[in-house]
């Protein structure tokens, strides 16, 4: 192992600290292979260019009580629930991936949702991701009502196209004014 560095020690950036935080708080899975398409969809289609990242493998997943790792979800409730009040989000995005169904390649399913639930094909963990978003809603971010939250699937096509379906859940109705 090496640990010289081909590049100048020391880097100093051309942009700016800021005091002031983002509102917007982006939770996505941190698959690199979805990073630029990522951005691009903040950026161009959500207009969101300053935002908290909770990057994680299974992004909103990891939030979620599906599989078997149930002290995982927890701990990763209670950094969300940190990053919320800390930071004051007012709005959060969720992004899910994986391959579109019945025609996406099977490796562009969640590599965590695979370890998560190991066995299934990639339309049943598509169907998890979308039962977890309900499982989300209102335990995690209903207990802040003046959250907007926008979920998404990041879904991948077997030429590579990455296309981003708004997941939409009916939710019954509560006290909390919860903005989907």
């Amino acid at each position: 192992m090496t640990t010289e560095s081909p590049v100048a020690e020391t880097y100093v950036s051309s942009k700016r600290w800021s005091p002031t935080r983002p509102t917007a708080l982006v939770i996505a899975c941190s698959d690199g292979r979805l990073q630029q398409s990522v951005d691009d969809f903040l950026q161009n289609h959500l207009r969101i260019t300053y935002y908290d990242r909770l990057y994680a493998p299974g992004g909103p997943g990891a939030l979620a009580s599906s599989g078997y790792e149930l002290l995982r979800s927890d701990q990763f409730r209670r950094e969300c629930t940190f990053l919320l009040t800390a930071h004051c989000v007012e709005e959060v995005v969720l992004i899910f991936h994986g391959a579109v169904s019945g025609e996406g390649p099977d490796e562009a399913a969640c590599a965590d949702y695979r370890r998560k639930l190991p066995g299934r094909s990639a339309t049943e963990i598509e169907a998890q991701q979308r039962r977890d978003v309900a499982d989300l809603l209102r335990p995690l971010f209903g207990a802040h009502p003046h959250l907007r939250v926008h979920i998404y699937r990041a879904e991948v096509a077997h030429s590579g196209e990455v296309r981003f379906v708004n997941l939409t859940v009916s939710q019954p109705e509560s006290s909390g004014a919860l903005s989907v």
